[in-house]
């Protein structure tokens, strides 16, 4: 089979198409007839070994695949090694596809769409009438959590860079921010009418976090989902926390696999919203398999809106 192989970490460049033997399932699991490859952001930083869990070379990139199961059924999967044209999953994490729901959302769904629910509901517990920040809001998980949070009826400040203002207020946000700005929390208070926000769905770290707890109203939340700008925010002290009755949460969704209630059930939810027209996940670039290293580049080049795909068969 053709497959995207890494035999040391760093950027895109290490990137290789290589031809490598038939995975074998063994007994619990799935061979996977690889139809396509979901591309997340934390691909990037396991090709770099600056993922939260460390990674091993060689190694084979990819988290997730939708794809036909020997009987031929459409499932999509969590897998490890899915930059490939067969991959191997464990048969009782694998989700049926509905008709009326594509690859490209189908793959949607796996870390964006189970992510931007997790955060605004699961930790960010987003209330009705409440004003959230979705920083990367034309991003993969930011272009659904605007979407959940306006069914849920938050006022939606959708922070992007230049370009992507009409993607972001077509999908719902009531407004919206640059990210480049100088004073990012003034502009997102400005942006509410004057007055400081609810919660802010964070995932760039450095001085973006800072400006977003500097945003926070009292009993405002933050939650903290990756650090795209490899910046590390400032220590915060209790002092800050108590001072605003502020909270800062983590999250990442690793905690949530093997857990029919976090992944599957809410997976199926998000198909069904799907299927019914009531979210529209926005699918970006397809890429050829043998171009994965480019499509690594434009997003962290920030040139990337959606979903991105990976076609195995080119």
């Amino acid at each position: 089979m053709k497959a995207i192989q890494i035999q040391q970490f760093g950027g895109p460049e290490v990137m290789q198409l290589v031809e490598l033997p038939d995975p074998v399932a063994s007994v619990g699991q799935t061979l996977i007839t690889v139809d396509a490859v979901g591309i997340n952001y934390a691909d990037t930083h396991q090709t770099e070994n600056s993922y939260l869990s460390p990674q091993q070379v060689p190694m084979v990139p990819g988290l997730e695949v939708v794809g036909r199961t020997p009987e031929g059924v459409r499932v999509l999967a969590p897998v490890n090694g899915g930059y490939a044209q067969l991959a191997i999953a464990a048969t009782n994490s694998l989700m049926p596809i509905p008709d009326g729901v594509s690859d490209g959302a189908a793959l949607a769904m796996m870390v964006q769409g189970s992510t931007a629910y997790h955060i605004l509901k699961t930790v960010g517990h987003l209330k009705a009438g409440e004003t959230v920040v979705v920083h990367a809001g034309a991003g993969g998980v930011g272009s659904i959590a605007i979407q959940l949070a306006k069914r849920w009826g938050a006022f939606v400040i959708a922070v992007v860079s230049a370009g992507k203002e009409e993607l972001a207020l077509s999908l719902g946000a009531d407004v919206v921010v640059d990210a480049r700005a100088a004073d990012l929390a003034s502009e997102l208070i400005k942006a509410n009418d004057g007055k400081n926000v609810d919660l802010v769905l964070e995932m760039v770290g450095g001085k973006t976090f800072e400006d977003s707890l500097a945003a926070l109203a009292p009993f405002g939340r933050l939650v903290v989902y990756g650090m795209a700008s490899r910046v590390a925010p400032r220590p915060i002290t209790g002092g800050e926390l108590m001072h605003g009755s502020k909270t800062v949460s983590g999250f990442w969704l690793s905690h949530c696999f093997g857990s029919k209630a976090l992944m599957h059930d809410v997976i199926l939810e998000l198909f069904a919203m799907i299927a019914a027209g009531e979210l529209k996940p926005i699918i970006g670039a397809t890429y050829p398999l043998s171009q994965a290293g480019q499509a690594h580049q434009d997003m962290l080049d920030r040139k990337t809106t959606g979903k991105i795909v990976l076609d195995p068969s080119r």
